[in-house]
């Protein structure tokens, strides 16, 4: 059996383009997405969810 190698836990850094805005964008409603669907059973989890988007947030006004 020939060896395999594992990437787990690698990164690949992002640049300005467009894909990368996108994705992020997308990161940030998914996460504000599941803090409103979670809010009125788990208000912690939500909060986390919600402090994710924020940092998401961040980081695509730096990039824009």
């Amino acid at each position: 059996m020939k060896n395999q190698y594992c990437k787990v836990g690698s990164i690949t850094p992002m640049g300005n383009g467009t894909d990368e805005i996108n994705l992020l964008e997308h990161q940030y409603q998914s996460f504000m997405d599941k803090a409103s669907r979670i809010k009125h059973s788990d208000l912690k989890l939500a909060e986390f969810f919600e402090l994710k988007a924020m940092k998401i947030q961040k980081i695509i006004q730096n990039l824009v």
